[in-house]
């Protein structure tokens, strides 16, 4: 399958069928209360891909033939607005699920774009259906993930649309490191695209703190993070 977005050319490269029972993140996936006879009812392959840094898995609008697994990078999903400009409205981490509304049939919501070099496995709808319809175990697991997509959704609002820039770039960076004194960061485009503040403000906030050694450049766009001084800065006005 070619998953080539046409703007930039980047594309999805297929690696081969997933190994859905020996999947090191299985226990934070989609599939980590399937039973040895709930894997019997798989007759559709869930194919592996590897997806290039602005290659999209789906575009808002597309009929909702697969659900996805991120297994490594980051994955933003982007409602884009009338002025032209673009909100990424949630990060996925590996062990999210990307395109949940394929499994009622309805049209994705957003365009899913990888941030980040992504590993995901395609689940096709059909074995969601199956799933769902022959074990609770599925329904249960997407149940969970519904509800956790609310949490974040609400979380980006309030945690990430809230407070001064220097205070949103922090919450931004915690979330990142995920309690790690080192994160892969982004771009700036999308860091103001996480945050509702322009390009610009995001570029600024970032390099005032590198010069305070708040963030430490490794390499581009990985740091080490300074995760006492940026919590109290994410709790500050």
């Amino acid at each position: 399958m070619d998953m080539t977005v046409k703007k930039t050319g980047a594309t999805a490269a297929w690696r081969g069928l997933a190994n859905c029972r020996g999947c090191g993140i299985r226990e934070t996936a989609l599939f980590a209360d399937l039973t040895e006879a709930d894997f019997g009812l798989i007759h559709l392959p869930i194919d592996e891909f590897t997806v290039a840094p602005g290659a999209a898995l789906y575009h808002v609008g597309d009929e909702p033939s697969a659900l996805y697994t991120v297994r490594s990078g980051l994955v933003k999903l982007v409602q884009y607005l009338p002025t032209g400009g673009q909100r990424i409205v949630r990060l996925l981490r590996p062990g999210d699920t990307a395109g949940l509304e394929a499994a009622l049939g309805e049209p994705y919501r957003h365009t899913a774009v990888a941030i980040h070099p992504v590993l995901t496995c395609r689940i096709p709808r059909a074995v969601i259906q199956r799933l769902s319809d022959e074990t609770q175990h599925l329904h249960q697991q997407l149940m969970r993930r519904w509800h956790r997509a609310v949490e974040r959704a609400d979380a980006f609002l309030v945690e990430l649309g809230t407070g001064s820039a220097r205070a949103r770039v922090a919450r931004l960076i915690l979330t990142l490191a995920d309690g790690r004194e080192e994160c892969d960061f982004f771009g700036r485009e999308d860091v103001g695209a996480v945050l509702g503040i322009t390009t610009e403000t995001a570029s600024r906030v970032v390099a005032e703190l590198k010069r305070q050694d708040l963030l430490t450049e490794l390499r581009p766009n990985r740091f080490r993070c300074d995760v006492a001084a940026l919590r109290a800065l994410a709790e500050g006005p």
